[in-house]
């Protein structure tokens, strides 16, 4: 999926507006560009196509036909990503997700956070870059009742020591946290250079929304038909914790807090309900917009 756009519907690709009360899903892969110091985001476009994919199918009470996704071209400047952000919270909906992929920066100073975008240099990428105080003050505004903010990144050396590395207990990490948008993700070190071929790249295979789509499209066998994230969370770090074993590189896991009204289907439990039934994926899908509830058991 690619293209600043705006899906909706049961089937892959449909376009249209999603009823109020829905999801509003945003997902912002920002590819930095050749500049070889933010190499970290050369797959985060990818990442974004996955999440833009897992992530309406098993928003529980909407579904596919309840889920607006808008999905920011990678090469796109800071203006045009907060400016389909701040579109998309100024609907009137129950849930706002938005999905962060790509290079974060710090200013020099270490006070500050951007995602870098396409075109940047090591001189002005936090000037051209998305900030995030930006990202969270539009979130904590929007219309919405409920909001997640996923984040799939790395980081060079300099801001990875600036957000406090693995412990985020100093410097900039403070606005990493916010107690009205939640954060569910992960953030890893880009070494640079040679070294940096070893990490886990956002979008990459080991990196968060890698093993997230995965999950999401697995589900968590023997967990009830509808799971908050975090309790998702144990199964994705799980798969997370193979890219690190394999890249030697550890990162830095946003785990979102317990409670709160958005639920994800859990896939899982419906095959097990199946399990045995020579049925095909038409009459799955049938079956599951059947059973499912117009709202979650939560409300």
């Amino acid at each position: 999926m690619t293209g600043l756009g705006v899906g909706a519907g049961a089937g892959a690709g449909g376009l249209g507006a999603g009823p109020a009360g829905g999801v509003e899903l945003v997902v912002i892969g920002a590819n930095g560009g050749p500049e070889r110091s933010f190499g970290g985001s050369a797959q985060a476009a990818h990442g974004a196509e996955v999440l833009a994919k897992a992530l309406p199918p098993v928003c529980f009470d909407t579904g596919n036909r309840g889920c607006r996704v808008t999905v920011v071209p990678p090469e796109a400047d800071a203006n045009t990503m907060l400016t389909a952000l701040s579109s998309a919270a100024r609907q009137e909906g129950r849930r706002l997700v938005v999905c962060l992929l790509g290079q974060l920066i710090a200013d020099p100073r270490g006070r500050r956070l951007a995602l870098v975008t396409a075109g940047s240099t090591p001189d002005n990428a936090y000037r051209r870059g998305l900030a995030w105080d930006w990202v969270v003050s539009t979130m904590v505004h929007g219309a919405q009742e409920e909001a997640l903010l996923l984040v799939d990144a790395v980081a060079a050396p300099e801001t990875w020591a600036a957000i406090g590395g693995l412990d985020g207990e100093q410097g900039v990490a403070e606005l990493l946290v916010h107690s009205r948008v939640p954060l569910w993700g992960r953030i890893g070190p880009y070494p640079g250079g040679r070294r940096g071929r070893s990490a886990v790249l956002p979008g990459a295979e080991g990196s968060f929304s890698w093993a997230l789509g995965r999950v999401l499209e697995r589900g968590v066998p023997g967990a009830p038909p509808a799971l908050a994230p975090a309790e998702f969370q144990p199964t994705v770090a799980a798969e997370l914790a193979w890219g690190e074993l394999a890249s030697g590189i550890e990162a830095r896991l946003l785990v979102p807090p317990s409670g709160g009204r958005l639920l994800l289907r859990n896939r899982a439990a419906v095959r097990g309900a199946l399990a045995g039934l020579s049925v095909s994926e038409e009459l799955l899908a049938v079956l599951w917009r059947e059973s499912a509830p117009t709202d979650p058991p939560s409300a």
